[in-house]
C-alpha cells in the first residue's frame, strides 16, 4: 500500500499499554474488570429501568439513556481490548482496527459533549422555567437534539480521523498508548504534522468550548435560581446535587482540555495515558450513580423493576 509521497504504509500498529511490568499487570486486569462490569450493570440497568418506568418517560431520563448508551459503547470500545492487553504478549492492532477505532472515539467523545451540554439547559428550563418545560422540551426537540448529538459526533469524527490518516506512515509504529488516541498517532506520522496539530486544536475547540460554555451558563443560571428558593432543605438538596453533577463534569472536561486542547499535544505521553482513563473508562462508570442515584424517583423505579422481575 503506498501514499501520494512513495511512502509504505505500515500494516499494523503496536500498542504499548498502560505498562510493561508484568507484577503490575494482574491488579491492573482485575481493577479494570470490576470497573467494566461496574459500567455495564450500572448503564444498561438505567437504560432497562428508564424504558420499563413510565414515571421516568421524561426529556430528562430520555436524555440519561442516551448519555448511559453513549458510555457503555465508548467503554467497550477501549476496555475489552485493555484486558486482553495484560493477558497477552500480542499488542498489535491493524492499520484499518486504528482507524475505526479512533473514528468510533471522537464519534462517541464528541457526541457526549453535546450531550452534556443539552443536558445542562434541560435541567436550566427545568429549574429556572418550570412552567413552560413541558412545551420547550417537548419529545421531537429532544429527538432532534439527540439527532444533532450523533451529527456532530459524524463531522468531528470525519475530520478529525482523516486530519491524521492522511499522512503517511512509513514507520516506527509503536504507539505510547493503550488505543489509538491522535496525539500519540500523530508522533509516527513521516511528514511534518504542524498543520494537523492546528486541525486536531481547532476542531478539539470547536467541540469543548461551546459545550462548556452552555453548560457554566446553565448551571449558574441554576445556582442563581437555587438561592432565591425560601426552604434551606431545598437549597441544600439542589445545591448537593449540582456539585456532583459539576464534579463529574470536571473530571471529563478537564481530562479532554488537557489532552487535546493544547499547542502541543504530542508533548506528553505517559501523562496523557492517565488523562485518558478518566474520559474513557472512569467516567462512565461514574455517570449512573452521579447523575440517577441520587434522585428518588429513580430509586423508586429501581426498587419497582427488582420487585417485578423477582416475581417472574
Amino acid at each position: 500500500m503506498a501514499s501520494g509521497q512513495n511512502h509504505s504504509t505500515v500494516p499494523r500498529f503496536i500498542l504499548l499499554g498502560l505498562t510493561d511490568r508484568a507484577d503490575q499487570k494482574q491488579l491492573l486486569f482485575a481493577t479494570f474488570l470490576l470497573i467494566y462490569l461496574v459500567t455495564l450493570v450500572g448503564n444498561l440497568g438505567l437504560i432497562d429501568v428508564i424504558r420499563a418506568s413510565s414515571t421516568l418517560h421524561t426529556p430528562m431520563y430520555f436524555l440519561l439513556s442516551v448519555l448511559s448508551f453513549l458510555d457503555v459503547c465508548n467503554s467497550s470500545l477501549f476496555t475489552p481490548r485493555l484486558l486482553i492487553s495484560f493477558l497477552t504478549v500480542d499488542q498489535s492492532i491493524s492499520f484499518e482496527g486504528c482507524v475505526v477505532q479512533m473514528a468510533l472515539m471522537t464519534l462517541h467523545g464528541s457526541g457526549e459533549c453535546v450531550l452534556l451540554s443539552i443536558m445542562a439547559y434541560d435541567r436550566f428550563v427545568a429549574i429556572c422555567h418550570p412552567l413552560l418545560y413541558h412545551s420547550i422540551m417537548s419529545k421531537r426537540l429532544c429527538v432532534q437534539l439527540v439527532g444533532l448529538t450523533y451529527a456532530v459526533g459524524v463531522f468531528i469524527s470525519a475530520v478529525q480521523t482523516g486530519n491524521v490518516f492522511s499522512l503517511p506512515y512509513c514507520g516506527p509504529n509503536v504507539i505510547d498508548h493503550y488505543f489509538c488516541d491522535i496525539p500519540p498517532v500523530l508522533q509516527l506520522a513521516c511528514s511534518n504534522t504542524t498543520v494537523a496539530n492546528v486541525i486536531l486544536l481547532i476542531f478539539s475547540a470547536l467541540t469543548t468550548i461551546p459545550t462548556v460554555s452552555v453548560i457554566l451558563v446553565s448551571y449558574a443560571y441554576i445556582l442563581v435560581t437555587i438561592c432565591g428558593m425560601r426552604s434551606l432543605e431545598a437549597q441544600h438538596k439542589a445545591f448537593s446535587t449540582c456539585a456532583s453533577h459539576l464534579t463529574a463534569l470536571c473530571l471529563f472536561y478537564g481530562s479532554v482540555f488537557l489532552v487535546y486542547v493544547q499547542p502541543n499535544p504530542e508533548s506528553v505521553s505517559a501523562y496523557n495515558k492517565i488523562l485518558s482513563v478518566f474520559y474513557t473508562i472512569v467516567i462512565p462508570m461514574l455517570n449512573p450513580p452521579v447523575y440517577s442515584l441520587r434522585n428518588k424517583d429513580v430509586k423508586a423505579a429501581v426498587l419497582l423493576r427488582v420487585l417485578n422481575l423477582s416475581r417472574k
